[in-house]
């Protein structure tokens, strides 16, 4: 049997054999292939680097750790009536750690850790103290990033630092009070800033800070944005509005493009475009000859599909090959399994298996994956799942 990919926001497990019964864990790594349509050359089994049908490699894997969050903006879910992943559904330490080790052995250099908001969890300071254990095939060992409202650093960054957290991404989409509120729906701009002072004050470079640029909303501060970012030793990176939000309400004609940002940057600086951008997200600029430099990350506009080496997790155990697949690989009961026997054993365990059994759904997650996103393209469908469940 080969495992087959599920529809998103329901969880239908593995591939069910003929009888009705989950593909066993140890059959999924050895079977990834079966269906033949993959290169015949393809690399399978722990260790062998995670390339795709297209010839990418991917060496980026986001965890989201939940879909909770102390804010609601409005461009990602609704103030009320969320729908929240159920606590059992939710990946524990253990099966995180499981799931970047056999990652991290097939190539995966970075983890990037999400939500919702991931200082929400409780174990987040153990959560980047495991996966900073880790090394990959060489011995070298795996960077820890997270992407971060800011909310909790004060409080719980000088342990993120010493349990071996790298970089930090925070979000500030505005520095005006009421718009702050008006666009997150809490009153919550003061400690934001306050965990921006953190990290400008800690060690952790580079540190970015990421904005969604909206018409209308805040257009009309993306200069002081980039002027607070610089005053903060941080670089300021704008993110095209994406077709994300919970309720599907995106509107093409509302969203300020890569176009309109830079002009807008150039009435205060001389860009020059930073060569050598490789799988990063954003593009950079130079501000006059630097140090100091922008990113834009323009998913709609000038998409970088084609050097793409992410893959994401979310937090109840599905992999996803693109932000805006409307496919997803279940990896939960693999890791469920090995908590009992194996079907038609007296008492042995499956613990043998379960790596087998990631590193296979690993393979096909990246064997599904598209050239690119089609967002300009008509037939383009967006996710079910908002950027909260997806992770960011």
């Amino acid at each position: 049997m080969t495992a087959i990919p599920v529809t998103i926001g329901r969880r239908s497990l593995l591939s069910p054999a003929a009888g009705g019964t989950a593909v066993p864990a140890e059959r999924v790594g050895r079977d990834v292939f079966a269906a033949g349509d993959a290169p015949a050359d393809a690399p399978t089994g722990v260790g062998a680097p995670l390339v795709d049908t297209h010839g990418r490699v991917h060496r980026d894997l986001r965890i989201s750790l939940t879909d909770r969050c102390s804010l609601r903006c409005t461009y990602c879910m609704p103030e009320q009536g969320n729908e929240w992943l159920a606590r059992t559904s939710i990946l524990t330490l253990d099966e995180i750690e499981r799931i970047a080790r056999v990652a991290a052995a097939d190539g995966i250099t970075t983890f990037r850790l999400t939500g919702g908001e991931p200082l929400l969890r409780a174990d987040i300071v153990e959560v980047v103290r495991r996966l900073a254990a880790i090394t990959g095939p060489t011995g070298a060992p795996v960077q820890i990033a997270m992407t971060t409202n800011g909310i909790r650093l004060p409080e719980l960054l000088p342990g993120l630092i010493d349990a071996g957290l790298h970089r930090l991404n925070i979000s500030i989409d505005t520095l005006q009070r009421d718009r702050f509120h008006e666009l997150t729906r809490r009153d919550r701009l003061d400690d934001v800033l306050e965990g921006i002072a953190a990290a400008a004050a800690s060690a952790l470079r580079p540190l970015k800070l990421n904005a969604v640029a909206m018409r209308d909303v805040n257009d009309d501060e993306l200069v002081e944005l980039v002027e607070f970012a610089i005053a903060h030793d941080a670089q300021m990176r704008f993110i095209e509005q994406m077709p994300l939000d919970a309720g599907h309400t995106w509107d093409r004609s509302r969203m300020v493009t890569q176009d309109e940002i830079l002009a807008a940057l150039a009435e205060r600086w001389t860009l020059a475009p930073v060569p050598g951008r490789g799988g990063a997200p954003a593009a950079r600029w130079t501000l006059d000859g630097g140090p100091h430099s922008v990113g834009v990350i323009a998913s709609v506009t000038a998409p970088f599909c084609g050097d793409c080496d992410r893959l994401r997790l979310t937090a109840d155990g599905q992999l996803r090959n693109c932000l805006f697949s409307t496919t997803e690989y279940d990896v939960l009961p693999i890791l469920r399994q090995a908590q009992g026997p194996v079907a038609g054993s007296v008492a042995e365990p499956v613990e043998a298996s379960v790596d087998a059994g990631i590193d296979g759904m690993l393979r096909s997650c990246v064997r599904g994956k598209l050239p690119g996103h089609a967002i300009n393209d008509p037939s383009f469908l967006q996710p079910a799942r908002g950027m909260n469940a997806i992770g960011g």
